[in-house]
């Protein structure tokens, strides 16, 4: 997925998801550092939300400027090919291994408790690097529970994301993706996240970015460039006709080792 905290259930229903609408026909999900394209023609899945930049955390958390990166286009080239079922028997899932999936994942391949470094994504915001224009913003809702009240809370909430963008997004040609996220009292080394994008069956792009290191209980803020290649006009035809048949796993790698699993999917209608 994506950046996300909302409610999704299991992470495939509809009505238990959160539904966000986009202007400008953006899409959610992506970060810094390397994309793997698949040979063309690529539909383009497009960047999760990103923070807003210069926002200012509270005064008892240290923050890093903010870091921009972009990312280039590579190819997945002698990757073993790996099953969902296979990596499900594993204790350690590495970046490696979700590199060699083939599909997406029809379950979480880690559990919420895996997030040790207590990473929680606060701020998303992404543009039209040509226009500058902001396509979409949203910010973590403040917990509101009063002291004492108890709820039962889903352990998959916050774990999957339905959007809803314009066909314009398909379009795009650069996009910048800004994220803002704070973390636990445990420094972080080596903080990787991949995403990869599905139409039906077909991947339609990896991306690989590196999020570096964090120091203990900060806020971080850092914008991801995208560039898109040109999409055929069957190929993008089909994702619009065919709303939420695109969809994309994002993992979150510690020191190589899976520690957040995210999901998502997109339709390019314009509507629900």
């Amino acid at each position: 997925m994506s950046y996300s905290w909302s409610s999704a259930g299991s992470g495939q229903d509809a009505p238990t998801s959160w539904n966000k609408k986009c202007g400008g026909g953006v899409n959610p999900a992506s970060r810094s550092g390397t994309g793997h394209d698949e040979p063309s023609p690529n539909p383009k899945p497009g960047p999760s939300p990103g923070p807003s930049d210069g926002d200012s955390s509270s005064n008892h958390e240290p923050k890093e400027a903010m870091k921009v990166k972009k990312g280039c286009n590579t190819t997945d080239v002698g990757v073993p090919i790996t099953t969902e079922e296979d990596l499900l028997t594993n204790t350690i899932i590495t970046p490696e291994d979700v590199l060699g999936l083939q599909k997406i994942t029809e379950n979480y391949l880690c559990s919420p408790e895996d997030n040790v470094y207590n990473i929680d994504f606060t701020r998303f915001k992404i543009r039209d690097m040509e226009t500058g224009t902001v396509l979409f913003e949203i910010t973590k809702p403040p917990v509101t529970d009063k002291a004492g009240e108890k709820r039962d809370i889903d352990p998959s909430a916050g774990r999957f994301v339905r959007y809803q963008f314009t066909p314009a997004f398909l379009r795009l040609r650069q996009v910048g993706a800004t994220v803002e996220f704070t973390v636990g009292d445990i420094p972080i080394n080596n903080f990787r996240m991949i995403e990869r994008h599905y139409f039906r069956d077909q991947l339609l792009k990896s991306f690989d970015f590196e999020f570096g290191f964090c120091i203990p209980s900060s806020k971080n803020t850092c914008e991801h460039i995208y560039e898109f290649p040109p999409l055929s006009e069957e190929i993008m035809r089909e994702m619009i006709l065919h709303p939420y048949e695109t969809q994309s796993d994002s993992f979150y790698f510690v020191d190589n080792k899976l520690v957040m699993h995210n999901k998502a999917d997109y339709s390019y209608s314009g509507g629900p």
